[in-house]
């Protein structure tokens, strides 16, 4: 499991970018986090990955202290960030350098067949669509299989179709793995499709809002009245969210009203 305990973060020119983030991560469980310019969501994920160490508060997994990056705990950012001296298949092995060639082989050959890339393992990066290039990284993220994948807004520069195909090749390697997937989005209809919870975010400071179960069965129909009951659940959060005027203390009650009059 993970554990977030009142974690705060204070860059060092003031800004207050966290306060109070207490949360309980599943093993095996999908959350998105969701919220408003300057709420803390990039923030969080990279306090989770051990790039940044929080100023107050404390993060576990499965009662290990994490203040540092850790070999159970990957990240993929929004660019690829492939190394363009390595193929394809060099790429996605880096993070295994330390196994023995034929596991090491094994592993990347698996994994590349899983997001499609097969046909791809001996070419550059530099040859690779910004979709393709996404997939390795993708791949080279999950191929030291790790407890714990951050995704940090990872689909946000692709075009509709290869977003949408990139959100089913994560969730087959998730049902493969199962691993915990935190992930961090803008796209409501993203996080609905993907999610087992939705985290909503209010900033200035960065601190929990409002949690939404996205108890829906796999695979998800954009269509159906309960994805997009799911999704206006958010949408209506969202909104208190960036109301000033809402005390935190009320998002329960208004939550409740949110919830029925989209029924």
């Amino acid at each position: 499991m993970l554990l977030l305990d009142h974690v705060g973060k204070t860059y060092a020119n003031g800004v207050r970018a966290l306060e109070g983030v207490t949360l309980n991560v599943d093993r095996g469980e999908i959350l998105a986090i969701v919220g408003g310019s300057g709420c803390g969501k990039s923030t969080l994920l990279r306090a989770v990955s051990g790039l940044d160490r929080p100023s107050q508060g404390t993060i576990t997994l499965d009662g290990e202290k994490i203040a540092e990056p850790h070999e159970k705990i990957g990240i993929i950012f929004q660019e690829p960030r492939l190394l363009p001296w390595l193929t394809v298949a060099e790429n996605v092995g880096f993070g295994i350098a330390h196994l023995p060639k034929a596991e090491r082989e094994r592993r990347v050959t698996r994994v590349l067949d899983k997001v499609g890339l097969t046909d791809k393992a001996g070419v550059w990066p530099r040859e690779l669509s910004g979709g393709q290039a996404q997939r390795v990284a993708i791949a080279r993220a999950l191929v030291p299989q790790p407890q714990v994948l951050l995704l940090d807004e990872p689909f946000s520069a692709l075009d509709a179709f290869t977003r949408t195909d990139l959100q089913d090749h994560v969730l087959a390697l998730w049902a493969d793995l199962k691993p915990t997937l935190i992930f961090v989005t803008h796209d409501v209809d993203e996080a609905v499709v993907m999610a087992d919870r939705i985290l909503v975010m209010r900033p200035r400071p960065g601190r929990l809002y409002e949690d939404i179960d996205a108890d829906l069965p796999r695979p998800r129909d954009r269509q159906s009245a309960a994805f997009d009951f799911v999704k206006r659940r958010v949408l209506a959060a969202l909104d208190r969210s960036l109301d000033r005027a809402v005390s935190v203390d009320d998002r329960q009650d208004k939550a409740e009203q949110g919830a029925a009059m989209w029924w």
